[in-house]
This record gives structure tokens, sequence and C-alpha cells, in this order.
């Protein structure tokens, strides 16, 4: 689960008036019976010779402003759960201190792989979950959710930050941070599933897009080249190399491409805490600090098509949507990286 910068409070407002505006002179009357306005797409005839045909996500309406409307799911009470899902009244621990880097070959590193190997699983299992369109996100949320309870973990995302679902569905132009709902998926759509764990302590973060039913080239091309940005920051890594060679690396392999970078979201250092320094970028940046032996981090790159990676976010407070004509689409990849004396490992591999 990526964290998010930069982006304009004044974006939402701003996005729904362009697009009530653009329904009410360019989308016929006929179009619209019977449909949510998340099916109705907006692209010109050389954008979707260019990007592909697929439906576009949009806020349904009338629009509900935050996530107060959305029950969480319950988790048993003997699942240990980190702080911020924790009574109120419980003692909070401090978000994090020190450098984050975890003591290998130690009890620490055990508890940390076995979180990682968890997410991985229940990953993997999710991408079964996709592969016949028909099914609502809101019911593969709660097959995972109750994969993972099942497994004595706690869903990271559930109730952080206040986030209403127990992992993060990303669909078409959805960029990050989606929430499960109750659309069905379509033949044609990609779907990010964004999984964290938290089991023994310790958070294990991971993700894909899969390709559900039927998905026309360009989005199978996208796909692949977020799968291979992810490599090549990957072999950006290891003890004693900047964490901006990362960036860097991402840069040099997409930039003289169709596709862009989304600099709204970062990877991050975690471990005990779900988000904490260092900041992973998938850009170019001037961010600080090497990496050390013991250091863990995720390298999440979301990669939008074409040349505009500006996002705007739904009436619920989470949903990331990319900006260009409010259609381009995204996908993401995301690994956990665990820096060795002599290298690199995947932990969610």
């Amino acid at each position: 689960m990526a964290s998010i910068f930069n982006v304009s409070s004044r974006s939402l407002r701003r996005h729904l008036a362009l697009w009530t505006g653009y329904r009410s002179t360019h989308v016929r009357p006929e179009w619209c019976s019977g449909l949510s306005p998340r099916f109705l797409s907006t692209r010109t005839v050389d954008e979707e010779e260019s990007f592909g045909t697929y439906s576009v996500i949009l806020p349904e309406e009338p629009f509900v402003w935050g996530v107060s409307h959305i029950a969480p799911r319950s988790v048993p009470s003997g699942i240990p759960r980190p702080p911020y899902a924790r009574p109120p009244d419980d003692e909070k621990p401090k978000p994090y201190e020190g450098d984050g880097r975890i003591q290998l070959r130690s009890e620490k590193e055990i508890k940390l792989r076995a979180s990682a190997k968890l997410a991985r699983e229940v990953r993997e299992f999710a991408g079964t979950l996709v592969r016949v369109p028909g099914v609502m996100t809101n019911s593969i949320d709660a097959t995972i959710h109750d994969f993972i309870i099942a497994r004595g973990a706690y869903p990271s995302p559930l109730l952080y930050s206040g986030f209403p679902r127990s992992c993060c569905t990303s669909i078409n132009n959805v960029v990050s941070h989606g929430i499960p709902d109750d659309r069905p998926l379509e033949d044609g759509d990609i779907i990010n599933i964004d999984i964290t764990v938290y089991l023994n302590g310790y958070h294990g973060d991971t993700s894909q897009t899969f390709l559900v039913g039927n998905v026309d080239q360009q989005g199978r091309d996208l796909v692949e080249m977020t799968n291979a940005a992810l490599e090549v920051g990957i072999n950006a890594c290891g003890p004693g190399r900047p964490f901006k060679a990362i960036g860097q690396a991402i840069h040099e392999f997409i930039h003289d491409t169709s596709y862009s970078v989304c600099t709204a979201f970062a990877g991050h250092g975690i471990g005990r805490a779900f988000h904490r320094p260092p900041w992973i970028y998938h850009s170019l940046n001037e961010e600080p600090g090497v990496m050390l032996p013991g250091h863990c981090f995720t390298i999440e790159p979301c990669v939008v098509q074409g040349s505009n990676p500006r996002i705007w976010i739904f009436p619920d407070g989470w949903t990331a949507s990319t900006e260009a004509s409010i259609q381009d689409r995204d996908a993401q990849a995301e690994h956990m990286i665990l820096i060795t004396e002599t290298g690199v490992d995947v932990v969610t591999r």
C-alpha cells in the first residue's frame, strides 16, 4: 500500500466539475439509461486506438463524501492488531524511530520474512479470484479478509487512517487505493490488488495487477511494462547504493516510451511500522541516504499510459484516478526488498 504525496486538495472538486460538464454536453442521454457514471468512457477515437478499449471507473452519483458509510469487516479479538487499529484507550507506541533496519539473522528477521511470505501467498490467492468476469471486488475483499484472519494475521489496510476495507482493488484508470465495492469485474479489466498483512508484529506488503478475461494488447503491454519497471528498480538496489538510484533507474527505463510514472505515490520502509522512512521514489529525485544491511522497503511503481501521470482523488478521499481525460489506464506492481550484507533479497517473491 503506497504512501501518497503531492496531491492538490482542489483536484477532486475540479475533476468532478469537469465530469459533470462533460456528461451534460458530450454524453447522449440514452447512453446513461440504467448505467452508473463509472461505466461511461470519455475517450476520443484517437485515444481509443492508442490506449485500447476498456471501462473507465468514475465515482458513482450522488457523490458520497468520505467512507463513514462503509462498515469495516470484523476481526477476531484474539488476532493481534497494529497500533492504529487498537481501541482508542490503548497505549500507542511511537509511529517509528531509528533508521528502521532489521537485525539480520535474528528473531526479528524471521518474523519479517514470515509476514512477507504470507503476503505473497495472499497475493497469489487473490490472483485466482479475478480470472472470470462477474465477481465483485467487495466479494474479493471478503474472501481475502477471511483468508488472512484464518492464518492468524490482521489485514493491515483495515482501519489504517480510516480505510474501510482489507485490501485495495484498483481497476483500469484507478492508480491506487481503490476501495472494494459492488461493481462486477468486466471482461477486459485490469485490476491491481494491494495486499498487506500484519503477522507477529510485522507487516508484509505486496501487490500485482491481474488480467480479467480477454484484455486488449495495450492493457497487456502496460502490465508487462510495469512489472519490468519494478525489476529495473530492484536491480538498482544493494548495500551502499543510494536510495535515489531506484528512481533514476526506473526513469531511464520509462522516459523514452509512451508511458509515464506516477509521482504521487512512493514506496516506503516497512517492518514493525506500516509506512516509515526510507521513502522510495520511482522517478528522478534527490532523496538522501544509502541502502544498508537490514533496510527493508517496498518498491511499487505506478505506470500510466501516456505522458500525464497526475492524479485526482474521488469523493471517498482514497481512490486515486489518472487525470488525463479522466481515462488513461494505470498498472502497479510491488515487492518488499531486504538489503543484506552481500546483495538484495526480494522477500515477497
